[in-house]
């Protein structure tokens, strides 16, 4: 099959899903709040709004839960954090990209490979993460 990348959630779009999860965020920081963490990742916004919706968390506890191995995103996170592990490589220029405040290059095959997961964003050759939750969750000191 075609693999299909989905773009990435604009401010004014999370705020329309907000909507049509019953959220009220028109004179609201919150889709900033969201975006601030997860940069309007789909996946990541979308699982945002059904504990929203179910109220399963307020989105304080969301995004305070948000990096650790105990918030909504864990089994997300956990996933890559094994395939990480098992790739030094992979684990190794991820770090480096979490370190670094303008981005970095990486050399081009494990540059592919992180923005295939997702991890990473490309342009003009720097890499950067593509979200906050990645560079709380994956600065901690015990990865790698």
């Amino acid at each position: 099959g075609l693999p299909l990348q989905l773009p990435y959630f604009t401010e004014e779009q999370i705020l329309a899903l907000a909507q049509r999860y019953g959220l009220d965020w028109t004179d609201s920081p919150d889709a900033e709040r969201l975006m601030a963490m997860v940069g309007g990742h789909p996946y990541l916004v979308r699982l945002a709004f059904y504990h929203l919706y179910q109220k399963a968390v307020t989105l304080d506890m969301l995004l305070q839960e948000a990096p650790t191995i105990g918030g909504i995103y864990k089994d997300y996170l956990r996933n890559f954090w094994v395939t990480l592990q098992a790739d030094t490589e992979l684990a190794i220029a991820l770090k480096q990209v979490v370190k670094s405040e303008r981005g970095l290059e990486l050399e081009p095959i494990v540059a592919c490979k992180l923005v295939s997961m997702g991890l990473i964003h490309i342009d003009n050759n720097r890499c950067t993460l593509s979200c906050e939750l990645y560079r709380l969750y994956f600065g901690s000191p015990n990865f790698i």
